[in-house]
């Protein structure tokens, strides 16, 4: 079984510029790893990537690799990506989500709390391992942090999720709150059975960004805002024509002509 959120059915107010332009960066970023020689990428991830171990000073880079420093790598670290999936899969949840959360809260303080959250979640993926040698980069700790303010505002959204079983293939839609709190579920359990100092999947980063934007997300959403909005999802609803092929009739009939 395989799914994948690809769209929600929540409408913005704004056009999400900074949104449009973090995803702008990530790409700008990985096609310039992308035109470099292997070995050239390599060191580019290790000088602008967070290594836990130099950060935490129990070690260094070599000299020629050293363009900023470390404490500057929590910035960096989080525009670069380890492959075409990994950059597309960060994309995807950043477009679906981020547009809602920033224009819960403008496009300048959405930019500060996206920044927030990515630099929450390197924190904790060094804590977890602090003498990892592995450089961790990627969008996924800030998106995370966009995921809990998503979650928080608008916990009953159609989240319109690709379901695929073997040759089955259908789009569904599912409450919010069941597709980002399960995949929080996912990141712990990920984090709980995994070893931060192995590199790969950075579970301890996405969890740290989790719960710093669901923290920041009430300072910096804008004052009219409610959390947990009116219910939206018709995942589970029956509509009108299914009532009728059961033999019911609805209890309210959409008018004709209007």
């Amino acid at each position: 079984m395989f799914t994948i959120p690809v769209a929600d059915d929540n409408p913005t107010e704004h056009p999400a510029f900074v949104t449009w332009a973090i995803m702008a960066l990530c790409l700008l970023a990985f096609l310039w790893q992308q035109s470099l020689p292997a070995d050239a990428a390599q060191s580019l991830a290790l000088s602008l990537g967070m290594v836990p171990a130099v950060l935490s000073g129990q070690a260094e880079l070599a000299p020629e690799l050293v363009v900023l420093p470390p404490w500057a790598t929590l910035l960096t670290s989080m525009f670069l990506h380890g492959g075409w999936l990994h950059l597309a899969g960060n994309m995807l949840f950043l477009w679906i989500f981020g547009d809602n959360v920033e224009d819960a809260m403008g496009h300048g303080r959405f930019l500060a709390f996206y920044l927030a959250a990515g630099i929450a979640a390197a924190l904790a993926q060094a804590t977890a391992a602090p003498a990892a040698e592995v450089p961790m980069i990627g969008a996924s700790g800030a998106i995370a942090g966009v995921l809990a303010g998503y979650l928080l505002l608008y916990p009953k959204a159609n989240v319109r999720v690709l379901v695929v079983i073997l040759l089955f293939i259908r789009l569904v839609n599912v409450p919010a709150m069941l597709v980002l709190g399960l995949w929080f579920l996912a990141q712990i359990g990920g984090a709980a059975m995994s070893s931060p100092e192995a590199g790969g999947v950075a579970f301890w980063a996405h969890v740290g960004g989790f719960l710093c934007g669901g923290a920041l997300l009430p300072l910096f959403k804008h004052r009219d805002m409610r959390l947990f909005s009116a219910p939206q999802s018709q995942a589970f609803a029956v509509s009108p024509a299914r009532l009728a092929r059961r033999g019911r009739v609805p209890t309210v009939i959409p008018k004709d002509g209007m």
